[in-house]
C-alpha cells in the first residue's frame, strides 16, 4: 500500500518459478506460505488462491490470543487489514488472474475489500498482496480532499494530482521517462517508517478494469510513482529495495525524544 508524506503453526508450501498458474479459489486447510524469492508463485495451491495460506506463524502470543484462535476460525484473505512485511506473501510474485475469473463474485470480492481497507486507511494505493491474495490486482485512489491537504509548493513540486478510483487487473507497466526523481515514500506494510526512493516520472499501465474491459493509463509526477509502487508489490518488491538507505526514518523518532 502507497501512502503519502494469524497465526499458528502451517505445515510449508514450497514456490515455483513464476510461469505458475493459479486457476480457482479454494480453501484446502492452513498452511505456511514461504517465499523468499522476488520471482516465485506459492506451488502447492490448485485455486486462484488458497484463502488460509498466506500468513505467517508467531512463535508467541498471549493467553488470550491463544483462547482466541482455539475459539474462532482463523480470518482468511481478503483481509480487512494489510498484511505487514515478514509475511511471505509480500515477498512472492503474484499469479495473473484468468479473464473469465475477473467479473466473478471472488475477485469481486478481493477488490471491494481493496477499496474499502484503502479508503478506510485514507492511502492512495493497494495492491491484493496486501490483504493477503496473491493476485495481480492494483487499485489507486487520490481524493480532491486529499490533495488539497497538501501546500501549493508540494503540489507542484511532486505532480500531485486528483486520480479516481482505478482498478486495474493484470496491469502491465511501460516506462514513458526514464528519467527518474526521488521522493519519501512510505507503505502500510512497513507500518511507520518512510525512505527516499527514485521513480521513473512518467510510465504508462496497461490492463484489464473491474468489469474485464481492457484500459490504459498515462500517469506522470505522483500517480506514476503510486503506480510503480504498487507494480512493485505484485512481483514481491518492497520500497526498502529500493531505497536509498540512508533516508530510511521512522515517522515517529521525535517523539521517542519527548
Amino acid at each position: 500500500m502507497f501512502v503519502s508524506p494469524q497465526q499458528h503453526h502451517h505445515q510449508q508450501i514450497r514456490c515455483r518459478p513464476r510461469d505458475a498458474n493459479i486457476e480457482a479459489f479454494i480453501v484446502r486447510g492452513e498452511k505456511k506460505l514461504n517465499c523468499t524469492d522476488h520471482e516465485q508463485t506459492p506451488e502447492d495451491i490448485s485455486g486462484l488462491y488458497d484463502l488460509r495460506t498466506q500468513s505467517t506463524s508467531v512463535k508467541t502470543r498471549s493467553y488470550l490470543q491463544y483462547v482466541k484462535r482455539k475459539v474462532f476460525a482463523p480470518r482468511a484473505p481478503p483481509y480487512g487489514h494489510v498484511c505487514q512485511v515478514g509475511d511471505p506473501v509480500l515477498r512472492c510474485r503474484a499469479a495473473d488472474v484468468e479473464p473469465a475469473a475477473v467479473q466473478g463474485a471472488e475477485v469481486k470480492r478481493v477488490i471491494s475489500t481493496m477499496v474499502t481497507v484503502m479508503r478506510r486507511l485514507r492511502c492512495v494505493g493497494l495492491s491484493a498482496p496486501q490483504v493477503g491474495v496473491p493476485l495481480r490486482i492494483i487499485a489507486v485512489e487520490y481524493s480532491e480532499r486529499m490533495l488539497q491537504e497538501n501546500p501549493p509548493a508540494a503540489i507542484e513540486a511532486r505532480g500531485l494530482v486528483t486520480v479516481p478510483l482505478k482498478v486495474v487487473i493484470n496491469p502491465q507497466l511501460r516506462v514513458l521517462n526514464g528519467q527518474t526523481v526521488s521522493f519519501q515514500e512510505a507503505c502500510e506494510s512497513l507500518s511507520g517508517f518512510s525512505a527516499s526512493v527514485p521513480r521513473y516520472i512518467s510510465v504508462e499501465v496497461s490492463g484489464l478494469n473491474e468489469k474485464a474491459e481492457p484500459v490504459t493509463w498515462q500517469a506522470s509526477g505522483w500517480p506514476a510513482r503510486i503506480v510503480q509502487h504498487e507494480m512493485d508489490h505484485l512481483d514481491g518488491v518492497l520500497y526498502v529495495d529500493r531505497m536509498d538507505s540512508k533516508t530510511f526514518i521512522n515517522v515517529n523518532w521525535e517523539q521517542y525524544n519527548e
